[in-house]
């Protein structure tokens, strides 16, 4: 989301539109190009990387672009972590999708609705990524604070709400989750968290590399790993953000990749936010068979 190209000489005017009951940015994303999504034709060898935002998305690109490497960096030192498993919403992808060769590797915040239509023929791949919801809200709280393109909030209450609401780019969090999760089994789909990938990074990758028929020795492996830990990403330039211009990101407000850990939202959340966000979560989860770490301490048990 934060890497979109920028026609020279020319500032995006960023709002938040909606679009089939989604929301979008303007001047990052065209309801005409949005919508011919649905209609693009699926290789059986695509991969389509989603999430909600601030869940870990820019974490599994790496994973997924340090696979097709084979764990060697040289390979994509050179090439932005959005250029090596673009984001198919923002501006002209479809071209560029058309003629890319084989594995294309993309990524999206869509909801499931607007997706190609032919993934639940069962034709490409789908990896979908999760993270407690209550660490996505402080994360995004803190992203529109130097993030050019959303809105910088009041406060935090101010942004909560926003949250709760859905009044924020890719609408709500619930909505989002349940409908990807629910139409699972119409896809080749694999299902992964932010906090599974915390506790170990190796068997996620491994896990993933089984899904996507990648046979990797264990030095590859190992490397894959190494690279993809917070650390190593925190200092890469092409993975961190830091070289996405001042028009999308503020680098003097804050840092894309800030703290990689779990349970954060404990040092933001009022007892009464949190109270008020468990009602919400059994209410809209009830039905839904999904579980989720709240506090780095149980990872640890």
């Amino acid at each position: 989301m934060a890497d979109a190209p920028v026609p020279e000489n020319e500032t995006p005017d960023f709002k938040l539109f909606s679009f089939q009951d989604f929301n979008l940015i303007s001047g990052m994303h065209f309801p005409d190009e949005v919508e011919q999504i649905k209609n693009w034709e699926i290789r059986d060898s695509d991969v389509f990387l989603l999430s909600y935002p601030k869940s870990g998305t820019t974490w599994m690109q790496q994973i997924l672009s340090m696979i097709e490497a084979k764990g060697d960096i040289t390979a994509t030192s050179n090439q932005l972590i959005s250029q090596r498993v673009p984001w198919i919403e923002i501006l002209h992808d479809k071209e560029k999708f058309t003629t890319a060769a084989s594995p294309r590797l993309r990524t999206s915040h869509l909801p499931y609705k607007l997706l190609p239509r032919e993934l639940t023929k069962k034709r490409g791949k789908v990896i979908y990524v999760a993270r407690n919801p209550k660490d996505v809200l402080v994360s995004y709280f803190h992203f529109h604070n130097f993030a050019a393109m959303l809105e910088t909030p009041k406060d935090f209450n101010d942004f909560f709400e926003k949250f709760m609401e859905g009044k924020v780019f890719a609408s709500n969090w619930f909505e989002h989750i349940k409908t990807w999760y629910l139409h699972r089994h119409e896809m080749d789909f694999l299902y992964v968290t932010y906090e599974e990938m915390i506790q170990d990074l190796r068997a996620v990758v491994e896990r993933i590399c089984c899904f996507l028929g990648k046979d990797l020795s264990s030095s590859q492996m190992d490397n894959v790993v190494m690279h993809c830990t917070f650390e190593s990403m925190s200092k890469d330039s092409s993975v961190n953000q830091k070289r996405v211009p001042e028009t999308f990101l503020n680098h003097q407000k804050g840092t894309f990749m800030r703290k990689g850990t779990v349970g954060d939202w404990k040092t933001h959340f009022t007892v009464a936010q949190s109270e008020r966000f468990d009602r919400m979560f059994q209410e809209e989860m009830k039905d839904v068979p999904l579980r989720f770490v709240w506090d780095i301490k149980d990872l640890l048990t």
